[in-house]
């Protein structure tokens, strides 16, 4: 009966461009190996721990290659959740590499707002933020003077009438 490591070196597919790639059954893109009957664990963390040792506790396993079902160690590097996804390709990903806002306004310095709210954080133009508030602003006016000149004409028409 063949070992685990045997069984596990089938599956693997060396290809020209320095990929391993898992043909063994997959989860959501990854290799999915049965170690044992009763266990499946992701293939490139077998790998990356048969050949590199025990991923450190609290990291995760990013894929510098960006294939998911490679197995290939050098294409592995251990980092934390949030480094891993701010390394791929998530819209919270795109927005941190983001350097100005989508009117072409720098995210930097004074001219950006870091916001809080729960357990997320953004940041927000200023330029753009003060523009709309001034629109914002404009907009209020606007309805008030008109609000005013009704009242007045209101005001104006009922005494004549009375």
């Amino acid at each position: 009966m063949p070992t685990a490591e045997e069984r596990f070196w089938a599956k693997v597919h060396r290809q020209p461009e320095g990929c391993w790639r898992w043909t063994g059954a997959k989860n959501q893109g990854y290799g999915a190996f049965h170690a044992t009957p009763n266990r499946t664990i992701p293939a490139h963390r077998y790998a990356y721990e048969l050949l590199r040792g025990p991923i450190p506790p609290g990291l995760t396993i990013d894929h510098l290659c960006r294939v998911r079902d490679c197995v290939n160690p050098d294409h592995m590097e251990p980092v934390s959740r949030g480094e891993n996804v701010l390394r791929g390709e998530s819209l919270p990903a795109q927005n941190k590499r983001r350097d100005c806002c989508k009117n072409g306004h720098l995210l930097t310095g004074t001219n950006v707002k870091i916001e809080i709210s729960h357990d997320r954080t953004s940041r927000r133009c200023l330029v753009c933020r003060r523009a709309r508030d001034r629109e914002r602003n404009g907009r209020k006016a606007k309805r008030r003077s008109e609000a005013k000149r009704l009242s007045r004409q209101k005001a104006t028409t009922g005494t004549k009438g009375g």
